[in-house]
C-alpha cells in the first residue's frame, strides 16, 4: 500500500504535469472509489483547475480553482496516470481530458482507492480524524502521542489517527533501524528508546522519500530490500523472521531487535 514516501512522489508527478490545466472532460468508473455521488465530482471538476498540491500521510490533496480539493487515497494499488493519447488506461477509476487534449487518469486495478470533495486540507483532516503528518511531527508531539498507551509500537505507529503516514511496510523499517522489536509495549520503552524512534521516523521516511521521487533504490541497510521470512539481516545477524503484530504481517530480526521480558 502506498505510504507517505509513495504519496509524496505522486504529488510531485502531479505538480510536473496536471497543474494549471483547464478540464473538459470527466469520466468515471467504479462508484465504490467515490465517496459521494459520482454527479458531484462531475460538476466541481468539470471547466475547473488544479491550483497546486498539498500532502498529509497517505492522503494527496488536489487544491482546485473552484470549490475546494480533490483528494485522493492511493489504496493498494492505486496511481495517477498522466499522458496524451486517446487510450485510457486499463483500470481507469476517474480520467479527466484538458483544454490541451491531454489526460490524466487514477487507476487502481484492486478498487481499493478512495476519491473525497472537501473544502480543504484542514477541514478533512478534522472531519477524518487524521493525525499530524509524520514528516512534520515535532519530538515533544511525538513523546506525547505516546503518554498513557499500553498497545504495541508498531500499532502506534500505524495508528493514522495519532500519526499520519506511517503504514505497515516503514513502520517495520523505522523499528528495524531503531533496533526495537516491533511488538514491544509502548509503555515498556525507555526515554531513549522513545526518541531513537522518533529520530528513525524522519530519517527513514526522507530517505524513503528521496528515494522514491528519484528512482533510485534503498540502501543495503534496510530490511525494506529483503522483506521475506529467512533472508539474510541487512546487518548480517542471522535470518529475518516474520511473525503478526497488530493484526499485520511483520518482519524483523530477532538478534538486532530483542524481544523485552
Amino acid at each position: 500500500m502506498p505510504e507517505l514516501p509513495e504519496v509524496a512522489y505522486q504529488k510531485k508527478y502531479a505538480d510536473a504535469t496536471i497543474l494549471h490545466k483547464r478540464i473538459v472532460k470527466i469520466e468515471t468508473g467504479d462508484k465504490k472509489i467515490y465517496q459521494s455521488d459520482k454527479s458531484e465530482f462531475e460538476e466541481t471538476l468539470n471547466d475547473n483547475k488544479f491550483t497546486g498540491t498539498e500532502r498529509l500521510g497517505k492522503y494527496l490533496f488536489l487544491n482546485l480553482e473552484k470549490h475546494g480539493v480533490l483528494v485522493v487515497h492511493f489504496g493498494m494499488t492505486g496511481k495517477l496516470e498522466y499522458y496524451q493519447h486517446e487510450e485510457i488506461p486499463k483500470y481507469a477509476q476517474l480520467t479527466l481530458t484538458f483544454e490541451d487534449h491531454s489526460r490524466v487518469s487514477f487507476t487502481c486495478p484492486r478498487k481499493f482507492g478512495k476519491l473525497y470533495l472537501a473544502e480543504s486540507l484542514a477541514e478533512f483532516q478534522k472531519e477524518n480524524d487524521l493525525g499530524v503528518d509524520a514528516l512534520v511531527l515535532k519530538k515533544s508531539e511525538f513523546i506525547k502521542i505516546l503518554e498513557g498507551k499500553a498497545g504495541t509500537i508498531k500499532g502506534l505507529l500505524m495508528n493514522q489517527k495519532l500519526i499520519a503516514g506511517i503504514g505497515n511496510l516503514y513502520a517495520d523499517e523505522v523499528l528495524f533501524q531503531a533496533k526495537i522489536h516491533p511488538a514491544t509495549k509502548v509503555d515498556k520503552l525507555l526515554e531513549k528508546e522513545k526518541a531513537n524512534i522518533y529520530k528513525e521516523i524522519e530519517k527513514v521516511l526522507e530517505v524513503v522519500k528521496e528515494a522514491r521521487e528519484e528512482g533510485n533504490k534503498l540502501p543495503k541497510t534496510y530490511i525494506t530490500t529483503v522483506r521475506e521470512k529467512e533472508a539474510d539481516c541487512p546487518r548480517n545477524n542471522g535470518k529475518i523472521e516474520q511473525i503478526k503484530v497488530s493484526g499485520r504481517t511483520t518482519y524483523f530480526c530477532p538478534s538486532c531487535q530483542e524481544e523485552k521480558s
